[in-house]
Parts: structure tokens; sequence; C-alpha cells
């Protein structure tokens, strides 16, 4: 249950203004504590939500039992980092994260619901993060509302990818993106759209292919292959956006980077987790 000490500087805030501003509680969870027994604590009493805090004084949420209705399924899980509030999961390839339509028990979802039961713990799947099927790696998952809402706001992410063609240095993609006309799932850029910025990282050039280091300022659906795609660039083996299947069947797009902020402890957390060789591939391929 974790703890928040009130600085001199919430000195006559109320419970609820404390919880919301300085320890980013979502109003949902909130609600929530309300209706829980000792939900709510100051020096370990039961406190409203309207009661006045003063400097010192110590308030403690206890987070409310999830309700979790994902059916838990066994399959191996690369545990990448894992304590009280968070697991971080280096997500495989042709794996969707939640469950959807024909995909509803082999999902990165299943597995982790499964692992947590056997653990004896119980909790809700909150990806913090989301990564398309065929996108590997690192997915951050809070174990608790309340971890959810503030790592979400705390967390930096960088991808690695492998283009077509040879791109050199740096730059910033800088175009709105929009659903393609026609389509439901694909997008393209072009006016109308909504605001998207990639910044960009090449790092090496082989075969006809560039690696590139990727960060994003939003988070649009599809935004780094579609970015790509409008360059002239697209992401190797992603047929949707202009990627030839030659060397890969799928897109060669990785989470190799997570920078949070502890939701609790507050201390910087960096992971990382590279993507397997894409060059060594292409190459057993034409050798």
């Amino acid at each position: 249950m974790p703890e928040f000490v009130v600085g001199e500087n919430f000195e006559g805030i109320n419970v609820q203004s404390f919880l919301r501003k300085h320890c980013s509680v979502s109003a949902r969870l909130l609600s929530r504590l309300k209706r829980t027994e000792n939900g709510i604590t100051r020096n370990g009493e039961h406190v409203r939500s309207i009661d006045i805090l003063h400097s010192g004084d110590v308030v403690e949420i206890s987070f409310p039992q999830d309700d979790i209705n994902i059916t838990p399924v066994e399959m191996p899980l690369d545990i990448v980092y894992e304590d009280s509030d968070i697991i971080v999961i280096n997500k495989p390839p042709y794996m969707p994260v939640h469950p959807v339509h024909d995909h509803q028990l082999d999902t990165l979802a299943n597995a982790v619901i499964f692992y947590s039961r056997q653990k004896g713990e119980n909790y809700a799947f909150r990806a913090v993060n989301r990564l398309d099927r065929d996108t590997s790696g690192l997915v951050l998952i809070a174990k608790t509302g309340y971890a959810h809402t503030y790592l979400a706001k705390h967390t930096e992410k960088l991808y690695t990818a492998l283009c077509e063609g040879e791109l050199v240095g740096s730059g910033t993609i800088d175009a709105p993106i929009r659903l393609k006309p026609g389509h439901t799932i694909q997008r393209e850029t072009g006016e109308g759209g909504v605001h998207a910025v990639t910044h960009y990282k090449a790092v090496k050039y082989m075969y006809g292919h560039t690696l590139l280091e990727l960060s994003l300022e939003t988070g649009r659906t599809h935004q780094i292959r579609t970015h790509l795609s409008s360059i002239g660039h697209p992401l190797a083996g992603d047929d949707m956006y202009g990627g030839s299947l030659e060397f890969f069947q799928r897109q060669c797009l990785h989470c190799s980077r997570l920078i949070s902020e502890h939701p609790i402890t507050h201390e910087k957390l960096t992971l990382n987790k590279p993507p397997e060789d894409w060059f060594e591939e292409i190459r057993k391929k034409i050798l």
C-alpha cells in the first residue's frame, strides 16, 4: 500500500486534491477508494476525501481488489523486470497484447493473468504501452490502477526498427495521420489527420536496409509504420505500408527501451531489450 508524505507546499489541502494533484490518482480510482473500507487513511486512521491535510501527515491508499475477466492460459513469458507494483514483459512477435475477436486465448493478457494467479496475486491486466500483434518488445504492465495512471504520465519509449533503403543522420517526421479512405485499420498521412511527430536516428546501413532508433512525441495508431512509409522507407516486412516480404514476414519493429519513474519509490527505472539481429537474418537468406 503506497504512502505519501504531505509536504509543506500542500499544507491545508484536502485529501481529494492532494491525491489527484500530487499522487496522480485518477478520478475513477479515487471513487473506488472512497467505497473501499479504509481505502484512504491518514496517519493510520480512516480519512474522508474532504478532510484537510497538514504538513507531515502520512496518507496511505489501499487498492480495492480487481475484477479479472480474462481467461488465464499458460504460456512462456520473457519477464524483464517485476516487483509488487509493475511487471515488464518482452513480448514476442505474432502475439496480440489484448484479447480481440479471433484471438481470445493466445494473448499476452492471457499469459500474464495465468502467471499472476500462479503467484497468488490478483490484479487486472493493465498495459501502459501497447504494441501491434506483429511488433515485438517491452510491454510495461501495472498491477494497480494507481500505478497505471502514474506510469502513463511518467514513461518514455524507444523503438528499434529496420526500414528499406538508406537513411542517414537523424530527422523528424511531423505529419498528421488519418484513416485511409475505404479502410478500417490502415492509416496514411494527410490533411485532416491528427497531429503526429516521430524522431529517428540512423544507426547502421547494410544489405539495402537501415537500422533506426525512434522516439515518439505522440502515440498514434501505426505511427511509426505510417510515417516511415510516407517518406519512402517502409519497415521491412510491413506489406500493409509498402514493405517487402522478401526477408521478413512481419514488420521489423521492436520496443527496445523503457524509461519510467517508479510509481511508488519514484526511482528512475531504465530497461533495455535489443531486438533480434535482423541483418543476420538477411545475410542468411542472401548468402
